[in-house]
C-alpha cells in the first residue's frame, strides 16, 4: 500500500500555479491588480513574444520595503487581509498572496521596488538563496517575468500562437483600464507601442477602449437601489451585432463572468434583439463587499452573490427600464434612472433629455393632441381592411420652419409605397416602418392589459368561422376560461368548425380566424401553465403582429402623426416584437453629403 507523504514545496507551488497561471495573460492580470492595489496612477506594460518571453509591469505605486521583498514571493503572504472579517469584505483586487509565488515557480521572476522617501530601490530575484540588491528606480515597483514555463515544457506546449497570447494580454490590460479611468496605461509589444491611455473620465475611457461606435450606439444607465448600484452602457438593440465577446461586466471593480448577470442580460434583451444578435454592455456593479464572495475561483473571475435572485432582478430591471426609455430622436445617452425613489448613484454622464412635446401639424397649424389620437384610433378601426379605391396617398407637403423644440420623431410628410412613413424633425429625415412600429405599440398595450387583467373585448357581428380538427375543438373547450382571460370567445359550431365570437378590442381589425388558429396552436403545444409564464409574451407578440397595420394601408397625415406620437410614448418603440428596428434617422449632414452640398 502506498505511503502518505508530504509533497515538496516546489511541487506544491507548481500545482498552485496551475490554478493561477493559465497563460501569460493570467500573469499579467495578477501583476496589474497588484499595481492598482498599490495606488498606482501610471502603469506601463512591456511584452515580448506574446508575454511568453517577457512581461514587465512598471508602476508608480507605494512600493515594497527591502525587508518585505522576500516575503512578497512567499505563498499566502499578503498585506491586504489579516483576519476572517477582512476576507469576508474584500475590497482589493488581489488578496490571496499566491500570484507572485506561483509565477516564480514556473518562470524567472524579479522584483525591483522603491518606497516613497527611500534613498534607493532594491531588487530581488526569485531564486533560492538570493538576497536583495541595490537598484536604480524611481518610486514604485517593477515586476519582471521571463521565460514562462521554462521548467515545465509540457505545459508550454498548450500555449497558443504568439498573436493569440498577445491578444489575451491586451484584453487583460483593457479590462482593468476600463475600471480605472483615472490611471494611465501604456502597452508595448516587441518594442512597438500599441496604445497609451491618459487619465480620463469614464465615458472617454470606454470610447478609447471599446470605440466611439460602441459609445454612440449605447444607452447610458445609472441605477441605485439600497446596497446595489449599476452604471455604464448597454447597446441599443438596433445596433447590436452577432459578436459574443462584447460583454464587459465588473463587480466592485473586478471583471467577472457571472451566469446570474449573463442570464439577466439575456432576459432584458429577450424581445428587442433580432435573430442571433447579442447584447453588448459595459457595466459596473457596486455592491457591499459582505454581500458577494469573490473567493470562489483562484483567478477571481467568478463570484457568488449572497442573494443571487435579488441581483438577477436588479440587473434585469435596470437594463429593461433603460431599453424601454422613450424615443429621443437620435442616438444619445439615456437619462439616469432612479429605483424605489432613490437617486442615481453616479451622475458623471450628462443626460440628454428629449425636448418637450409640442403637437403641431406639418402645415404649421396647431393640432390638438386629442385630435391626433382620435384620428389614429379611427384609423386603427379599419386596420386589415383594403384601403378605399378613392383614397389618395398623401404627397410631400410643404412644411413650416422646423420646430427646434418639436417631438423627437417630428411630423409626418408622406407615405412611401404604403410601407414607410417619412417625417421631418429638427435634425433631418425620419423613416418609420409603420407595421413594425404599430406592432410594438399593440404588443406593449396587450402586455399591460393582461398584467392588469383589463383586456377589453369586441364582439363580432358575424362570427369568424374556420375549419378545425377534433383536437383543436377539444383544446378550445378545455381552455375556454383561459381564452376568455385573453379576450377571446371561441365556440364549436359543428364537428369540424370553430367560430370566433369576440376578440381583444386592440386587435379587432386583425384577422380573427388567423389569431384564433395561432392561439389554439400555442395552447395545444404548451398548455396554459407554460403559456401563462415563459410563452406568454411570445403569444402576445404573435397577436400584435396579426393585429398591426398592414403594408399598403393608406394613412392620412393626421393618422401618421398620431402613430409617431404613440411611438414616442411607448416603451421599447425602437424595435418591433421581432427585434427589427422600427425607425431610423438621416441627419441633414448625411443628406448634404449625398448631394455634395458644401463641397
Amino acid at each position: 500500500m502506498p505511503t502518505i507523504a508530504r509533497l515538496p514545496d516546489l511541487l506544491i507551488s507548481q500545482i498552485a500555479a496551475g490554478e493561477v497561471v493559465e497563460r501569460p495573460a493570467s500573469v499579467l492580470k495578477e501583476l496589474l491588480e497588484n499595481s492598482l492595489d498599490a495606488g498606482s496612477k501610471a502603469i506601463q506594460v512591456h511584452l515580448e513574444e506574446g508575454g511568453v518571453k517577457l512581461i514587465r509591469v512598471t508602476d508608480d505605486g507605494c512600493g515594497i520595503a527591502k525587508e518585505e521583498l522576500a516575503l512578497a514571493l512567499t505563498r499566502h503572504a499578503t498585506s491586504k487581509i489579516v483576519s476572517l472579517d477582512d476576507l469576508e469584505r474584500v475590497s482589493s483586487l488581489g488578496f490571496r498572496g499566491e500570484a507572485l509565488a506561483s509565477v516564480a515557480s514556473v518562470a524567472r521572476l524579479a522584483i525591483s521596488s522603491r518606497e516613497h522617501g527611500a534613498s534607493h530601490a532594491w531588487k530581488l530575484k526569485a531564486e533560492p538563496g538570493a538576497e536583495p540588491e541595490p537598484a536604480a528606480l524611481m518610486a514604485g515597483t517593477v515586476v519582471e517575468m521571463r521565460d514562462l514555463y521554462f521548467n515545465t515544457p509540457a505545459r508550454r506546449k498548450f500555449l497558443k500562437s504568439e498573436s493569440t497570447e498577445f491578444a489575451h494580454c491586451a484584453d487583460a490590460v483593457k479590462r482593468l483600464a476600463l475600471t480605472r479611468p483615472d490611471v494611465a496605461f501604456s502597452l508595448t509589444h516587441n518594442g512597438r507601442n500599441l496604445f497609451q491611455l491618459a487619465p480620463a473620465d469614464s465615458a472617454r475611457r470606454i470610447a478609447d477602449i471599446l470605440g466611439d461606435d460602441f459609445l454612440s450606439a449605447a444607452r447610458r444607465l445609472d441605477v441605485a437601489a439600497g446596497p446595489l448600484a449599476i452604471a455604464g452602457f448597454a447597446i441599443d438593440p438596433t445596433r447590436a451585432t452577432e459578436a459574443k465577446d462584447g460583454q464587459y461586466v465588473f463587480v466592485n471593480g473586478r471583471y467577472v463572468r457571472d451566469k446570474v448577470i449573463a442570464h439577466a442580460l439575456r432576459e432584458a434583451y429577450r424581445d428587442v434583439l433580432h435573430g442571433s444578435r447579442q447584447p453588448a454592455v459595459c457595466l459596473f456593479v457596486n455592491i457591499d463587499p459582505a454581500l458577494v464572495d469573490v473567493n470562489v475561483h483562484p483567478a477571481k473571475t467568478e463570484v457568488r452573490f449572497r442573494d443571487s435572485r435579488a441581483m438577477h432582478q436588479f440587473v434585469f430591471h435596470a437594463i429593461q427600464r433603460t431599453l424601454a426609455a422613450p424615443v429621443q430622436g437620435e442616438s444619445a445617452y439615456s437619462a439616469p434612472v432612479a429605483v424605489d425613489g432613490q437617486k442615481p448613484a453616479n451622475s458623471e454622464f450628462t443626460p440628454n433629455y428629449p425636448p418637450p412635446l409640442r403637437h403641431q401639424s406639418t402645415l404649421g397649424v396647431a393640432e390638438p393632441a386629442a385630435a391626433a389620437y382620435l384620428a389614429f384610433a379611427r384609423a386603427t378601426q379599419g386596420i386589415g381592411e383594403p384601403a378605399s379605391t378613392s383614397a389618395v396617398a398623401p404627397q410631400f407637403t410643404p412644411s413650416a420652419a422646423v420646430d427646434r423644440d418639436g417631438p423627437p420623431l417630428g411630423y409626418a410628410l408622406a407615405q412611401l409605397h404604403g410601407i414607410y412613413i417619412l417625417a421631418q424633425n429638427a435634425r433631418g429625415l425620419v423613416l418609420v416602418d409603420m407595421h413594425a412600429a404599430h406592432e410594438r405599440i399593440l404588443y406593449e398595450k396587450l402586455k399591460t392589459a393582461l398584467d392588469n387583467r383589463q383586456i377589453a373585448t369586441q364582439a363580432l357581428l358575424i362570427p369568424a368561422v374556420f375549419a378545425a380538427d377534433p383536437l383543436a375543438i377539444a383544446a378550445v373547450e378545455e381552455h375556454a376560461e383561459a381564452l376568455a382571460d385573453l379576450g377571446f370567445q371561441i365556440a364549436p359550431l359543428g364537428p369540424n368548425q370553430l367560430g370566433v365570437r369576440s376578440v381583444p378590442a386592440l386587435l379587432k381589425s386583425g384577422d380573427p380566424a388567423a389569431l384564433a388558429r395561432s392561439l389554439i396552436a400555442e395552447l395545444r403545444e404548451h398548455g396554459i401553465t407554460q403559456l401563462a409564464t415563459a410563452r406568454r409574451n411570445e403569444l402576445l407578440a404573435t397577436m400584435a403582429c396579426h393585429g398591426a397595420v398592414r403594408a399598403r394601408r393608406i394613412l392620412t397625415i393626421p393618422e401618421m402623426n398620431a402613430l409617431l406620437r404613440q411611438m414616442e410614448e411607448t416603451e421599447r418603440a425602437g424595435q418591433c416584437n421581432h427585434g427589427r428596428p422600427t425607425w431610423t434617422e438621416l441627419p441633414l449632414a448625411e443628406l448634404d453629403k449625398l448631394f455634395l452640398r458644401g463641397q
